[in-house]
């Protein structure tokens, strides 16, 4: 089996991060979204892994380079224009092959292993093998209706008036039936071609679509909010780990990581959070749900459930709640009651009243 791993979008909702980077670059605990769904791709074996890039192509195989820490080989596939799901599995038509493939949305963050689902596709072989989670608001997603055996019986893309509350999760199995299945429909009213449509083919000509309820926590990246909401599921898991430097006049409480090369002065860090490495934290508070980005600057500030992406400078800030702060960007606070502001397009900026 080998696996396709969809990172072309162009992550609007992430702007203004997405101006600058591609969305499955942004750090989930200092560590970039797609090397999370690398995490889970590598737990299930496979040994080819190809993943779909659009415009930031070369700045993600940078970051990734040719193989994957699991030793996987990672071939790089172009796409001109993000599609739709189903053009990315043309697109990659001469990598799949004739073999089965697991398809993962390069910006869907999975808190436990799937590989219980690969070995019950592996097994039964269906055609396609979906995983479900129930939501609360199925309108924002593809909703699957099933049968008590699992059966998939109807795939609808964000119904106005939904009759499940089973949304699909960005992982697919797929065997080669699905190509026949792509190369029959027809863009959406969107323009694109949905994958949807192919497996509601599939399911109209009587194939075997199965689906599997997932019980771990599911997140799609898309948002700011969604972001820290995952930077938080990921440092609740974190172990403590102290390489760095802390000084005595700090405290330490609860599941911090310091890296190798950081430093730590007369600060209080409150866990779950991590300090990145070469970052400095001096004279500060940082809360729970926190990440501080490598080569940063934080000094007589205080942040809590934010994330500082890497050579940001936060200096003389308190009360920073829910916050991302950008590659190499500065907050600070100038003299008297008067705020500056530079803000960049697509930004949103909350101060004080």
């Amino acid at each position: 089996m080998k696996a396709l791993i969809l990172s072309g979008g162009s992550g609007t909702r992430l702007r203004p991060f997405s101006h600058s980077m591609p969305k499955q670059l942004m750090p989930i605990a200092n560590r970039p979204v797609l090397e999370h769904v690398l995490t889970r791709v590598a737990e299930l074996g496979v040994t080819e892994i190809g993943i779909v890039v659009g415009r930031h192509g070369r700045e993600i195989a940078d970051a990734l380079g040719g193989v994957a820490r699991s030793g996987a080989r990672i071939t790089y596939i172009p796409q001109e224009q993000p599609l739709g799901l189903a053009h990315c599995v043309s697109v990659a038509r001469d990598f799949l092959g004739d073999d089965d493939f697991v398809m993962f949305l390069g910006d869907n963050m999975l808190s436990q292993p799937v590989t219980a689902i690969a070995e019950e596709f592996r097994v039964r072989r269906p055609d396609c093998q979906l995983v479900l989670r129930k939501v609360a608001d199925p309108r924002q997603f593809g909703v699957a209706e099933t049968e008590p055996d699992g059966t998939v019986t109807r795939l609808v893309e964000k119904p106005a008036v939904p009759r499940s509350d089973l949304a699909v999760v960005g992982v697919y199995f797929f065997t080669p039936a699905v190509h026949e299945a792509v190369a029959a429909i027809t863009p959406s009213a969107r323009g694109e071609l949905e994958i949807t449509h192919a497996i509601q083919w599939l399911v109209d000509r009587g194939h075997d679509v199965r689906a599997t309820e997932y019980s771990g926590h599911w997140s799609d990246t898309g948002r700011l909010e969604d972001v820290l909401v995952c930077n938080r599921e990921v440092l609740d898991g974190l172990a403590r780990e102290i390489t760095g430097e802390v000084d005595a006049d700090s405290s330490l409480v609860g599941q911090v990581v310091v890296e190798a090369g950081a430093r730590v002065y007369r600060s209080r860090i409150e866990g779950p959070a991590i300090i990145g490495a070469r970052s400095t934290v001096c004279d500060s508070r940082i809360g729970p749900h926190t990440s501080i980005g490598r080569d940063c600057v934080i000094q007589d500030a205080g942040l809590g459930y934010s994330i500082t992406l890497d050579g940001a400078r936060v200096t003389g800030v308190t009360g920073v709640h829910g916050s991302v702060i950008g590659r190499d960007a500065t907050v600070s606070c100038g003299p008297g009651s008067q705020q500056r502001l530079i803000v960049g397009d697509h930004s949103t900026v909350v101060v004080a009243a």
